[in-house]
């Protein structure tokens, strides 16, 4: 059996591993996903300055529950919004060593569904 510690340190493997490979500008800001059993954030990242554009996670927006697929579908709109509101259009997607599924890809199609092109 995995422990939860275990998972965590493969998933942060994978995380470095697409790091390797990708990185947000300010004209094209890194979408950068993290989820918990409890909550789910998202964040826009320009990583050449090291700033953080826009957020929005289930503690922000006081969501009851964080840990499922609706509010991941209104985290996503709601960084969607947000980003938009700054000039951002385009993002390069980052779904930080998670598969994409289940809450991660209700966030993404939620960001795409807000205007995000990735």
């Amino acid at each position: 059996m995995i422990t939860q510690t275990k998972r965590n340190e493969i998933r942060q493997r994978i995380h470095d591993r697409i790091r390797r490979k990708l990185a947000g500008t300010a004209e094209r800001p890194r979408l950068n996903v993290y989820r918990s059993l409890t909550h789910i954030y998202a964040q826009l990242i320009d990583d050449q300055a090291g700033v953080t554009l826009a957020e929005a996670s289930s503690m922000s927006l006081k969501l009851k529950t964080g840990g499922n697929i609706a509010a991941a579908k209104e985290i996503g709109k709601a960084v969607a919004e947000r980003g938009i509101a700054k000039g951002i259009k385009k993002v390069v997607f980052d779904r930080g060593g998670y598969l994409y599924h289940g809450r991660i890809k209700a966030l993404a199609d939620a960001a795409r569904e807000g205007g995000l092109d990735f």
